[in-house]
């Protein structure tokens, strides 16, 4: 049974709007949700995490994940002995095992994935007022299947003004490239302040319509960090 088709129908069945449900797992997470990941989870772009699928689960009021999710009987695996937390660890470990192309029957031969680490800014790009993007003020970041495979780093998020797209604190991915399209959104430094902003004609954008857009002047220094992919 494909996870994202009954995840989108346990929200439809619970009255939830997809930003609803990024918000209520958000405020449990330790980093924010987007309704677009949301999406995501739901479409079979991507997989929520363990702890993320367990909320969701917890939101929805899924008492028996193993029957909702792999129609698989209890009793048959002697789930029944087991607590509601102890049949949520064994979907857990089955979760992360079928993740794992070694464990999963759809690989038949061993393979490892490699780990990939990306560069965290610890000084967060603005998305409102600006400030500047350190070269050095980073820390290295694991990240899972969840992220875009094409960023080169991260940075977070500071203001509202690329809201509902982008929120405060939110962890954004970067694919490192020295040009961007009109209407592509991405990193960029304006007279030594980083902004998340989309690019406009001879401006920067803001998704939030109670800012102007920034004008780029002609004498201003401008520099393009990347596009945002995630």
């Amino acid at each position: 049974m494909n996870y994202g088709t009954v995840l989108k129908r346990l929200r439809k069945e619970n009255g939830y709007t997809q930003l609803k449900v990024a918000e209520s797992i958000s405020r449990l997470s330790d980093k924010p949700y987007s309704p677009k990941m949301v999406s995501h989870w739901e479409n079979g772009v991507s997989s929520p995490p363990i702890k993320q699928f367990l909320l969701l689960c917890e939101l929805y009021k899924v008492r028996d994940i193993q029957a909702m999710f792999r129609e698989v009987d209890a009793e048959y695996r002697n789930m029944s002995k087991l607590s509601i937390l102890g049949k949520s660890r064994v979907e857990e470990y089955i979760s992360m095992l079928s993740e794992n192309p070694i464990f999963s029957d759809s690989e038949s031969i061993y393979t490892e994935l490699p780990r990939k680490h990306i560069r965290l800014y610890s000084i967060p790009a603005a998305a409102g007022a600006g400030s500047y993007l350190d070269n050095e003020a980073y820390v290295e970041m694991e990240i899972d299947n969840t992220v875009p495979r094409d960023a080169d780093f991260a940075v977070k998020v500071n203001g509202d003004s690329m809201e509902p797209r982008f929120v405060d604190g939110q962890i954004v991915f970067i694919k490192e490239q020295k040009t961007l399209n009109i209407g592509e959104i991405g990193i960029f430094e304006l007279n030594g302040d980083s902004f998340v902003k989309k690019l406009g004609v001879g401006e920067f954008i803001s998704l939030n319509p109670l800012y102007k857009p920034i004008k780029i002047r002609e004498f201003d220094s401008v520099h393009i960090f990347g596009r945002v992919t995630g």
